[in-house]
């Protein structure tokens, strides 16, 4: 053995343990995207949960949330509407199986909901008219939930509410994010209240141009 041999870089025990779980973690998520491409030729709803990734901020909504804005979102627009989602995946999977003949299209950074189809569009907030311009004024319903709690980031994801909507916005956001909602869409706060899997420090609200808490009744 040569004095390089002995002084070769090792790894320690704990970096050993991260890069496992990473691996970990990377095989699942591509068995689980495998198991979504089964269904590409299907008219079928793939039966796959996807976990948050904080690095990308995603936080769930919480079951009863979820409920709530389907509920509301389906009342709010007609049985042939559109409605636009634009990053909150979590709403998508309910709303599409209780849609009816509405279309539903989610607008996300994430690339593993490209499993779905169509009705998938990748969406980046820093680059807010990336999106075709046939959606322009195209949905009946934009529901939008921003990533980061930052003026840039509601900024530019209004430009991209503005384009797509034609009547009716739903904001879900950080409360203190509520005089520039008002400020940049001219929303109003609702009495309603989201609330996620895992507990948040930041308070949450929903802001619409209609009087979506009517609906929930």
């Amino acid at each position: 053995m040569t004095d390089s041999d002995d002084d070769s870089p090792q790894l320690c025990q704990s970096t050993l343990d991260a890069l496992h779980e990473f691996y970990k973690e990377r095989e699942k998520r591509e068995l689980e995207i495998a198991e979504v491409l089964k269904y590409e030729h299907k008219n079928e709803m793939p039966d796959v949960n996807f976990e948050e990734d904080w690095q990308l901020s995603q936080f769930w909504y919480d079951d009863e949330t979820v409920e709530n804005i389907v509920k509301g979102a389906l009342k709010a627009t007609e049985a042939n509407g559109k409605i636009a989602l634009i990053s909150c995946p979590t709403l998508y999977k309910v709303m599409k199986e209780r849609a009816g003949d509405r279309q539903i299209k989610l607008f996300e950074y994430d690339m593993r909901f490209a499993v779905y189809g169509t009705d998938f569009t990748p969406y980046d907030y820093k680059s807010p008219l990336a999106i075709p311009r046939e959606m322009s004024s195209n949905f009946d319903l934009v529901i939008a939930d921003p990533p980061f709690l930052s003026e840039e980031c509601l900024t530019k994801t209004a430009v991209t509410i503005k384009f797509l909507s034609k009547k009716n916005i739903l904001l879900c956001t950080g409360a203190i994010m509520g005089e520039l909602a008002e400020k940049l869409l001219e929303l109003k706060k609702c009495n309603f209240e989201p609330h996620h899997r895992n507990n948040l420090a930041n308070e949450f609200w929903c802001f619409a141009n209609f009087a979506f808490d009517s609906l929930l009744k």
